[in-house]
């Protein structure tokens, strides 16, 4: 039945990549659009909207960066980047710009494919009711309801994992964490690349730490993962 696994728009300039992929994503079920470059693809994601984006980063003219920004504006549809090995600045700027997750080239498709049934199952589960309305430590406040954050009382702009991820920390104070599990129990993933913690705590500190270089608030425990630390008890 079309559409009964999801609807995955696939954009890369490259028709060998986009070809391989639908091929595997048609195989699990998806129902595949496909765009060849930046332009076309915000005309197809306009002309019915996905229920998730594999989206390219190099591209010719309106690159893949680009995209995902002009879709972020409207549109909350998960996006997974394609980038190449050793473009961590690409990679840390798609985060940024709110995509939930990134695969490098070269890539295996089957590995794509159930990244993109890993990330589409935790957008479609209902979040639970947070357990409290307000998160606090300090000048650090996570109103749950409303999903905003400020520090000092000025608005932070995380994105929803950036958000997804503090929360979590300021819930489990104390703990030590494996990237694994944070994986798991903020991504929802029981597989996938561990760098993308990495990557997101690496922005989160930037962002609440007064010196991301010396962090007091995520903690680093060597052979573990991560901790938060409660600045105020």
């Amino acid at each position: 039945m079309e559409d009964q696994a999801g609807r995955v728009l696939v954009v890369d300039d490259d028709e060998t990549v986009r070809d391989v992929v639908r091929r595997y994503l048609e195989t699990a079920g998806f129902t595949v659009d496909l765009a060849g470059d930046g332009t076309a693809a915000l005309a197809r994601f306009a002309e019915r909207v996905p229920d998730l984006v594999v989206l390219d980063v190099m591209m010719p003219g309106l690159n893949g960066l680009e995209v995902c920004r002009r879709l972020r504006q409207t549109s909350q549809v998960p996006i997974v980047m394609l980038t190449a090995l050793g473009e961590e600045e690409n990679r840390i700027a798609g985060l940024q710009l709110g995509a939930d997750d990134y695969v490098t080239k070269p890539f295996s498709p089957k590995e794509l494919t159930l990244r993109v049934a890993s990330v589409l199952r935790r957008a479609r589960m209902p979040r639970p009711e947070p357990p409290t309305a307000e998160l606090t430590d300090g000048n650090l406040r996570l109103q749950m309801t409303a999903r905003q954050a400020t520090l000092d009382g000025a608005a932070l702009p995380l994105t929803t994992r950036e958000f997804d991820l503090l929360a979590f920390f300021l819930s489990h104070p104390g703990v030590a964490f494996s990237r694994a599990d944070l994986l798991e129990k903020v991504w929802g993933w029981d597989f996938g690349d561990q760098s993308t913690v990495t990557v997101h705590v690496r922005r989160l500190r930037e962002k609440i730490e007064r010196d991301p270089a010396k962090p007091v608030r995520v903690a680093t425990v060597w052979g573990v993962g991560y901790r938060y630390d409660r600045t105020q008890p």
